[in-house]
């Protein structure tokens, strides 16, 4: 089985769905963030973001998502991945895309929910300005997302008929 790629927004649930189907599927898992911050010897990316910057992690990024993409291996990709250099068309050429969509209240809701400091992009914005986030960058990304070639919602469809999709895909 060629590599699966999750990509969606943050907060979507690509880690812990990754896993989950992972295990469905008999297959490894990897994470890109967890890869990055092994590559730079950082607890958190939100460490090296600030201290190396956004430029640098996307960089990084790429090199991890490359070192990742193994047979048999689900790959939970960070939320703006598939917007830069050629990740996407990288992906879609080494693997099948998997783009778990939700919708911006939904994103909304888990995001309150998570720590928004340990995801920098997110630090220090009220509701408001998170929730205007959301929206214009799901805006900016869903082209990017909509190229996937498999789109799961996992409030709609159980994980079972994903992971029997990728089978038969």
């Amino acid at each position: 089985m060629k590599p699966i790629f999750l990509i969606g927004f943050m907060g979507a649930g690509k880690t812990t769905l990754g896993k989950q189907l992972a295990k469905k599927l008999y297959a490894a898992f990897a994470d890109t963030d967890q890869q990055i911050c092994i590559n730079n010897q950082t607890d958190t990316v939100a460490e090296l973001i600030k201290k190396n910057g956004m430029d640098f992690f996307r960089a990084q990024e790429q090199v991890a998502l490359h070192q990742v993409a193994k047979k048999n291996t689900v790959v939970a990709t960070g939320g703006g991945a598939p917007c830069f250099f050629d990740n996407l068309e990288w992906m879609k050429k080494n693997g099948t895309v998997v783009y778990i969509e939700l919708d911006k209240k939904t994103l909304f809701h888990r995001l309150k929910q998570s720590n928004l400091n340990e995801r920098p992009l997110l630090a220090g914005k009220t509701d408001t300005e998170l929730e205007q986030y959301i929206i214009q960058t799901l805006q900016d990304r869903r082209a990017y997302y909509e190229q996937a070639q498999i789109i799961f919602n996992p409030l709609k469809d159980k994980l079972e008929v994903l992971a029997k999709l990728l089978i038969d895909y």
